[in-house]
């Protein structure tokens, strides 16, 4: 890839800050989960639980807002390449909700496992 920019670790952080201030501006989805992420935290502290199982949500709250993050990503591409309804393009955006569907369901379980047990 020609347009490849030379490694900066400055450089690439400033993209990732770039990109969570863009995700956070225009994609309400991820809006509304890190909205709820900061209930889900005092929650994780509040629960009289182990270690292990607070990192165990912990991680399973941060997991959903990255497949947010990739699924915004992988829609943003769609749209770039076709404004048309096209089965592949449909495909592609709904492929990305099911995985966010997925990872909110596994900290969901995990919620009620630590719960329950």
């Amino acid at each position: 890839m020609h347009n490849k920019p030379k490694y900066s670790f400055f450089k690439n952080w400033r993209y990732a800050v770039d990109g969570l201030i863009t995700a956070i501006k225009t994609e309400s989805s991820f809006k509304l989960e890190l909205f709820f992420s900061i209930f889900i935290v005092i929650g994780i502290i509040s629960i009289d639980t182990s270690l292990t199982n607070k990192i165990i949500l912990l991680i399973t709250g941060i997991l959903v807002l990255i497949v947010e993050l990739i699924n915004s990503a992988i829609e943003n591409v769609v749209d770039l390449c076709t404004k048309e309804i096209h089965p592949l393009a449909k495909n592609a955006k709904d492929i990305g909700s099911t995985a966010v569907m997925f990872t909110i369901s596994l900290h969901i379980v995990c919620w009620c496992l630590i719960l329950i047990f």
